[in-house]
């Protein structure tokens, strides 16, 4: 079994979307052992509550990301020890000590298709507020393996949706979570917890590709 800590901020749809497949379908072998939340009283913690999952919350306040990234290593390696960690709309960074400790285990799901509109300060609802206001006609969400540089990781899947007249940042923000997020996230879970994602440098290969 694969142990899978999944790492939010807020509502958690990304939780649920893993949640539903993992109870459908399984995940590839892998278990959703724990939800760990950057926000106390985060909706996505009564998720993890309905569905049976340890939920934790960490409270980053007056720390650094330095400090506030030992925090976090610490209650994995005394309650956790995850052999994969899903970012699932986490709005924190880890320091580059934590993500070398983890190399190869971090994925992170990102709401535009990366290299476009991402990096330090995008996120959420940043993210489409800014492809609506560059005029953008597709955009899309990425799934990625998590380094130093936000996010900069080798990508391993990518969905482009398209941008709909009259679109708010709102409205766009659901629309890729519904045709773009909710899809790649637990496919490139499972497909992780199958050992089926290779890291070959800067690329990330597929045994018996399905992309």
């Amino acid at each position: 079994m694969v142990k899978i800590a999944v790492f939010v901020s807020g509502g958690g749809t990304n939780l649920q979307a893993l949640i539903d497949c993992w109870k459908r379908e399984g995940l590839g072998g892998g278990e959703i052992t724990a939800v760990i939340s950057s926000k106390k009283g985060a909706y996505a913690l009564e998720r993890a509550e309905k569905a049976g999952i340890p939920g934790y919350f960490v409270s980053g306040k007056g720390l650094s990301v330095e400090e506030y990234s030992q925090k976090i290593d610490a209650l994995l390696e005394e309650k956790v020890q995850p052999d994969l960690i899903v970012l699932a709309g986490y709005l924190k960074i880890f320091s580059a000590e934590f993500c070398r400790k983890y190399s190869g285990r971090i994925i992170n799901v990102h709401p535009s298709l990366i290299p476009s509109f991402c990096g330090d300060g995008m996120y959420g609802l940043h993210v489409h507020e800014a492809a609506l206001a560059r005029g953008v006609r597709v955009t899309g969400a990425t799934v990625h393996f998590v380094d130093a540089v936000t996010d900069g990781g080798p990508i391993i899947f990518q969905k482009a949706v398209e941008v709909q007249p009259g679109d708010t940042p709102e409205v766009l923000q659901q629309r890729v979570m519904a045709q773009a997020e909710h899809i790649l996230l637990p496919r490139a879970v499972s497909l992780f917890c199958q050992g089926r994602l290779h890291i070959q440098g800067s690329t990330v290969t597929v045994d018996g590709d399905v992309r």
